[in-house]
């Protein structure tokens, strides 16, 4: 067996192998692991923070492997599924009740609370994959959350542009791209107390759509049992929107973007959605550019994409009945 990080220096950042996760489930014909009733699930509950039976990342990992001329470490860290409700056949966020997917946010929120206090954990990420096309092991509704022994390059990037923008106007540079979507409005699809959903400027996906808090807060861990609701109401928003602008289920990715552990006030915690399609038939292919270079390519514009969404927030929240209005 091989678990441990191995270094990329030509990115500056770690790659997690573990062959353990060869062994994994795909998409079972019979009984799902997270149904209600099985050895791992049990009964009686609303929602489930298990451990993942095949991690990237263990508190037990094994001495890494010494090669000359490259870098390894332990791959130290935890790796957890939150299983978000009993119910097999939910398609999405949005069909779970709103009290139910509060509680679900403060399970994740207290647990991460708990992983900020091991010693060698630098970084919590929560994260949602919904859909085959994304890869989806196991169809029943979950997502994830990995606590790591590195902050990962994407958010340090994100960081030293917020710390360099704070350090040069003395403000949060998500508050400032905030400020001119609301101020602009074209992009803004929901908002609430406490969150605005924003279809953003510099989109990467043809449907991408981001969740910002309206208070300049850095981690969920930060966030009060208030918060937690009015963020569960914007994430049903969202997935409902996602999940009807294409007259069909949209695979998509959820990334929880929040500070390191060691907190760092120049950060902005936000969560951003990638969807998978184009339009209703066709996938929207992270190829040659993106993947090579990554630098995006967008075939349509934001802006007209944004109007899809805000039409289509303006038919769901008819029957879902959300805390905040559609723009």
């Amino acid at each position: 067996m091989v678990m441990e990080l191995r270094y990329n220096p030509l990115i500056g950042e770690w790659v997690m192998v573990s062959s353990v996760r060869e062994t994994r489930p795909w998409q079972p014909s019979n009984q799902c692991p997270f149904d209600e009733g099985n050895e791992e699930t049990g009964t009686g509950w609303r929602f489930l923070i298990l451990p993942n039976r095949f991690p990237m990342l263990t508190p037990n990992a094994p001495e890494a492997h010494k090669v000359d001329g490259f870098r390894a470490r332990r791959s130290l860290g935890y790796c957890f599924v939150i299983v978000e409700t009993p119910k097999h056949d939910l398609s999405d966020l949005h069909e779970i009740p709103l009290e139910d997917l509060t509680l679900v946010l403060r399970g994740v929120r207290d647990k991460m609370r708990e992983l900020e206090e091991v010693s060698f954990i630098r970084y919590i990420y929560f994260f949602r994959n919904k859909g085959k096309e994304i890869g989806v092991s196991l169809t029943h509704p979950h997502s994830q959350m990995y606590a790591l022994p590195y902050v990962p390059l994407r958010v340090r990037l994100e960081l030293r542009n917020m710390r360099r923008y704070m350090k040069r106007t003395g403000k949060c540079l998500l508050c400032s791209v905030l400020e001119e979507e609301v101020k602009l409005s074209e992009r803004v699809l929901y908002a609430n107390s406490d969150y605005y959903v924003i279809k953003p400027y510099y989109s990467m996906w043809p449907y991408e759509v981001h969740v910002i808090p309206r208070r300049h807060v850095q981690k969920m861990t930060q966030l009060s049992d208030g918060e937690l609701t009015t963020l569960a109401d914007a994430l049903r928003v969202t997935t409902a929107i996602l999940d009807n602008v294409l007259v069909r289920d949209m695979p998509y990715i959820m990334a929880l973007h929040q500070g390191p552990v060691k907190n760092d006030e120049s950060y902005h915690m936000h969560v951003e959605f990638y969807p998978m399609l184009r339009d209703a038939n066709k996938l929207k292919y992270a190829a040659g550019v993106e993947w090579g270079l990554w630098t995006f390519t967008y075939d349509s514009s934001p802006e007209d994409k944004a109007r899809e969404l805000k039409e289509t927030c303006r038919k769901v929240s008819q029957s879902l009945k959300p805390m905040g209005s559609c723009a």
